[in-house]
C-alpha cells in the first residue's frame, strides 16, 4: 500500500471517528434538552396543581367563614304579659307561643324584664297567683328555659315544679339542637355524667345518643356542655370522642341556629345596662303603635340587635314605670321606634302576636343588613 493510500485511510478513520463523536455529542445534547423540557413541563404542571389546591383551600376557608353567623338578634319583653292569661294552662300556652315565635325567627337571646322593678335575677321562686304581683317574669323565664332545653336533658336540669305543671303539653320547638337519638350532627348538647374515667382522660357526657361521649377534659358532673363530635371515629367503639366548645360555636362557625339564652332584668333600663355583649347592643328597636311606619325603614349593619316589646299597656308604660329613665318620649331610647302593623284592625295587639308580626316584617330587612355587612 502506497503512502498516499495510507494517509487517505488514516484521514477517513479520523473523519469517521469525528463524525461518530459529533453524532454522539448531538444525541446526548438532544437527550439532555428533552429531559430538561420534561422536567420544566412537570414543574409547571406541579406549580399549577399547587396553585389550584391553594385556591381550593382558600375557597373552602372563605366558604367556611361565610357559613358562620356572627350577628345576634335579641328580644326583650315584660313578664307581665302573662297577666293577660286567665288560668295556669293559658299562661303556660302563652309562654309556649313566645318561645315558638322566637325560635322560628332564630332569636339568640330573650330578655324578660319586670315592669314593677322587682330585682329578680334567677328563676328561683314560685308564681303567687293570677292577678297578683311578682314572679310572672320568673315563671315565663322558667318555661322558656324548659322549652329551649333538648328533651333528653330536661330531667337533669328541671325537677318537678308548679310553674312547669302544663309545660309537657306545649308544642316542641324542634330547633336544630333538639337531636333525635340516631341523628348525625357535628355538634350536640349534653350533660356531664357522674362516671369515673381513667387518669388524664376526659369526663363522659350524655348527648342523647346510644353511646356516651368522652370529652377532652374533666368537668363537674351535672354541667350542661356543647360537644363537637369527632368525625373519624370507629362506630364500633365503646365510647365516642368529642371536644367541648363554647355554646356560640355552632352559630359562629357552622351557621346553625343553636337555641336562645334567657336573661332576667329587674327593669327596662337593666335590659341595656346588663347586656352580656362587651360593646352592648349597637342596634335597638322599640315597637309601638305610636312609632313610625316600618315600611320606610332601612336597617344598618349590626353586630347585636335588640327588639323591645311592651306589655299590656304598651312600651310607654314600661318606660314610665322605670325610675331610672327620666324620659317623656320613649322613642329617644331606641335607634328606631317602629309601628310594625300600621292600620291595625284591633284596638290592641297582644305581645305574642306583636313578636310574630314584627319579626316577620324585620326579617328581610335584617337579611339585607347582613348581606351589606358581608360585602363590605
Amino acid at each position: 500500500m502506497s503512502e498516499l493510500q495510507q494517509s487517505l485511510k488514516r484521514w477517513k478513520g479520523k473523519q469517521d471517528e469525528m463524525t461518530g463523536a459529533y453524532w454522539r455529542k448531538t444525541k446526548e445534547a438532544r437527550r439532555q434538552a428533552t429531559k430538561q423540557f420534561k422536567e420544566s413541563k412537570f414543574l409547571k404542571k406541579l406549580e399549577k396543581q399547587r396553585a389550584e389546591q391553594q385556591k381550593t383551600e382558600k375557597d373552602q376557608e372563605e366558604k367556611k367563614e361565610q357559613k358562620g353567623r356572627l350577628p345576634t338578634v335579641s328580644v326583650a319583653l315584660p313578664g307581665s304579659v302573662l297577666d293577660n292569661a286567665q288560668s295556669p294552662e293559658l299562661r303556660t300556652y302563652l309562654a309556649g307561643q313566645i318561645a315558638r315565635a322566637c325560635t322560628v325567627f332564630c332569636v339568640d337571646e330573650i330578655v324578660v324584664f319586670d315592669e314593677q322593678g322587682e330585682d329578680a335575677k334567677t328563676v328561683e321562686g314560685t308564681f303567687q297567683g293570677i292577678g297578683k304581683k311578682g314572679h310572672a317574669s320568673v315563671q315565663l323565664a322558667r318555661i322558656l328555659q324548659y322549652l329551649e332545653c333538648p328533651q333528653y336533658l330536661r330531667k337533669s336540669f328541671f325537677p318537678k315544679h308548679q310553674d312547669l305543671q302544663f309545660a309537657g303539653l306545649l308544642n316542641p320547638l324542634d330547633s336544630p339542637h333538639h337531636m333525635r337519638i340516631d341523628e348525625d350532627s357535628e355538634y350536640r348538647e349534653g350533660v356531664v355524667v357522674d362516671r369515673p374515667s381513667k387518669p388524664k382522660k376526659g369526663s363522659f357526657v350524655n348527648c342523647g345518643m346510644r353511646k356516651e361521649v368522652q370529652i377532652d377534659r374533666q368537668l363537674q358532673p351535672g354541667l350542661r356542655v356543647t360537644v363537637q363530635l369527632h368525625k373519624s371515629e370507629n362506630p364500633e367503639a365503646k365510647n365516642l370522642k368529642g371536644t367541648v366548645v363554647a355554646p356560640h360555636v355552632p352559630r359562629t362557625e357552622s351557621g346553625l341556629y343553636w337555641g336562645y339564652t334567657v336573661r332576667l332584668a329587674s327593669c327596662l333600663s337593666a335590659v341595656f345596662t346588663e347586656c352580656p355583649f362587651e360593646d352592648g347592643y349597637d342596634l335597638t328597636i322599640g315597637t309601638s303603635e305610636r312609632g313610625s311606619n316600618t315600611d320606610n325603614t332601612t336597617l344598618p349593619s349590626f353586630r347585636h340587635m335588640l327588639v323591645v316589646f311592651g306589655g299590656l299597656q304598651g312600651l310607654e308604660a314600661s318606660v314610665d314605670a322605670d325610675e331610672n329613665l327620666k324620659l317623656t318620649e320613649p322613642g329617644v331610647l331606641f335607634h328606631h321606634y317602629l309601628n310594625t302593623c300600621p292600620g291595625q284592625g284591633s284596638r290592641t295587639i297582644r305581645t305574642e302576636e306583636a313578636i310574630l308580626i314584627t319579626l316577620s316584617i324585620l326579617r328581610p330587612k335584617i337579611d339585607s343588613a347582613l348581606r351589606r355587612a358581608d360585602s363590605s
